[in-house]
């Protein structure tokens, strides 16, 4: 057998997206992927429609046709002006019906691309490379997006009782929770040549279905589940190229999974080529399971083909009809994506790219940086300098202290601190005119997200200055009080004062954390470190 000189990768994806609809797909059930419904007991988010009972007829979720038009708006697709619901037939226990309403001939959206942004070494987009004009003029590589379709979600089998204690007698349960549950299947072109590149598409799908509304995206509760389809393409010895066999890995939730499942199957799939020369032909396609602990794949069974699915059109339900008005109407709701947000608070407010990623990596993060903004702005503050503080205060001050509230079970974000963009505003416009040192703004952060909030009316400047003024946070302004402090701090470090009469300026920066001391941080840094200089001849 000729030997294998070269290795090319290829892989295309099937994206699952739960949409966050208030009902089902086809009834008025409540949906287990809403948040108010996320841990739902099992079986109580059903009925007769969900469960397929004789005489129950499936009515269209108007709210997720829309929701599923946008996320394809977003990602390039035409939306076709006439869809049509087809069953897909297949017996499994977790399928009540034994079929599944879905779309196959005609999708809702089809014929789309994404353009991938630039990547890092490390596998992560390279936020700085989207400031640089170079990079508007340079093709990026496009991703097809063949369609995206609306269909019901199967529901689950609990192969253990709840706690993770063993069944008795052994068996599975099956939770209809999730049956029914609208579901948008993405389906892109084998464009991928590594698994860098499908972990940035799949970052990117998330925001983007997160930013349209689409989905709260947690993965761990598999509400995006991701099934790349890879094989490779072999360069022999001999000069001939042969193609290995597709595999589908399913239900991958999480984005390392994904990079794992991809890298391990281009290492072995070489391998089993030359084991069974087995070459990519109808009907040889498998699907694999990822086992994490091992860090494998893990033979499933073989793939079906469409034919084996009986596909036919529903004849309960209508198709879907999109006029023009209707199009355009959905296409006004599409906010500013994560990417053109990202690049657009680099060139308007300065941001570095972690600082930009940061903020766009979580929706309700965005949103709630995007409102201290305006509301800073209103309050007469500079726009480029109130995007600028308010990055500072929620990266930072916000940051720390959601990070020491995150636990295993629960994340917390900045956004959920009990602090409104309002009062962070109100501090930014604080810091921009001066009138509250870094260390003070960052302790008044931390008072207002203990509840400080509930003794400030609504948009009042006033009141949160008072509450700064109160506990003495605010700069002193006093010539005479700076003079006293600066006089004090030169004569109990008097080496120190030596120092910087002696040219060395970097030490002024102790005596002036000697004087933001004996201030209690009433004192501007700035003119403290002023005073220090002139006192010490160096002016």
């Amino acid at each position: 057998m000729a030997e294998i000189k070269h290795v090319d990768l290829i892989v295309g994806l099937e994206i699952h997206v739960e949409l966050s609809t208030r009902t089902k797909m086809f009834s008025r059930a409540p949906n287990v992927a809403h948040a108010a419904n996320f841990d739902a007991p099992p079986n109580t988010l059903i009925d007769p429609v969900v469960l397929g009972l004789p005489g129950a007829l499936p009515v269209m979720n108007l709210a997720a046709v829309e929701t599923s038009m946008m996320v394809g708006m977003a990602l390039g697709c035409s939306i076709s002006p006439l869809s049509r619901w087809d069953r897909k037939s297949y017996f499994y226990p977790d399928l009540p019906k034994n079929y599944q309403i879905s779309q196959y001939q005609l999708p809702l959206c089809f014929d789309g691309s994404v353009e991938l942004p630039p990547i890092t070494a490390d596998g992560r987009i390279d936020y700085e490379a989207l400031t640089t004009e170079a990079a508007k003029d340079l093709p990026g590589k496009r991703i097809g997006i063949i369609r995206a379709h609306l269909e019901e979600d199967a529901g689950k089998l609990l192969h253990e009782a709840p706690g993770g204690f063993a069944l008795d007698p052994p068996g599975s349960i099956a939770d209809y929770n999730r049956a029914g549950t609208p579901l948008l299947e993405i389906v892109t072109q084998p464009d991928f040549t590594s698994a860098d590149e499908v972990v940035v598409f799949c970052r990117l799908l998330r925001n983007i279905c997160r930013f349209v509304g689409a989905s709260a995206g947690i993965l761990q509760r598999g509400h995006i589940r991701f099934e790349p389809n890879i094989n490779t393409r072999l360069t022999l010895s001999d000069g001939r190229t042969v193609k290995t066999p597709i595999v589908e890995i399913k239900n991958l939730n999480s984005f390392k999974a994904v990079k794992g499942a991809i890298e391990f199957e281009r290492r072995e799939q070489p391998r089993r080529w030359q084991a069974d020369g087995l070459e990519l032909r109808p009907g040889a396609k498998t699907t694999r399971g990822w086992d994490d602990a091992r860090a494998e794949t893990l033979l499933q069974r073989e793939k079906e083909e469409a034919h084996d699915y009986r596909y036919f059109p529903d004849p309960d339900l209508p198709p879907v009809m999109v006029d023009e008005t209707w199009r355009e109407r959905v296409r006004t709701g599409l906010p500013e994506l994560p990417l053109a947000r990202a690049r657009r608070y680099m060139l308007e407010f300065g941001l570095s790219a972690k600082e930009a990623a940061a903020i766009t990596d979580e929706w309700e993060v965005c949103s709630f940086y995007d409102q201290t903004v305006e509301a800073a702005v209103a309050l007469g503050v500079q726009r480029e300098r109130a995007g600028r503080l308010a990055a500072n205060f929620i990266l930072q001050s916000g940051a720390k202290r959601a990070n020491e509230l995150t636990t295993a079970e629960q994340t917390i974000l900045p956004s959920d601190l009990g602090i409104s963009p309002g009062s962070v505003a109100q501090i930014v416009h604080l810091r921009a005119e001066d009138k509250i040192g870094a260390n003070a703004a960052d302790e008044l952060f931390g008072l207002l997200c203990r509840g400080g909030e509930e003794f400030v009316e609504s948009g009042d400047a006033a009141s949160i200055e008072s509450i700064a003024r109160a506990r003495t946070m605010l700069i002193v302004r006093d010539a005479g009080a700076l003079e006293g402090w600066c006089d004090q701090a030169i004569a109990a470090n008097p080496k120190v004062a030596d120092d910087v009469r002696a040219g060395k300026l970097q030490a002024a920066g102790r005596l002036v954390g000697e004087v933001m001391k004996l201030a209690g941080g009433a004192a501007d840094a700035k003119s403290a470190r002023e005073t220090l200089l002139k006192k010490l001849g160096q002016a």
